[in-house]
């Protein structure tokens, strides 16, 4: 997979956050290398969600 295979399906996982959560903005989904956890707090903080519920569920998508 390169980089742009990589941010397209980055791009379709947030498009699918954003439908389930519509409180959520780009800027709570932004992402840069090495902030999954930032995000991860950011969607939990919103969703009220534990991390792991967020981990299975973002998996499933």
């Amino acid at each position: 997979m390169d980089k742009l295979e990589l941010k397209g399906g980055w791009n379709e996982l947030k498009g699918k956050i954003k439908q389930a959560y519509g409180d959520l903005t780009d800027d709570d989904l932004a992402h840069e290398e090495g902030k999954d956890d930032e995000t991860l707090g950011r969607i939990q903080q919103k969703t009220g969600k534990t991390r792991e519920d967020l981990v299975n569920w973002i998996n499933s998508l």
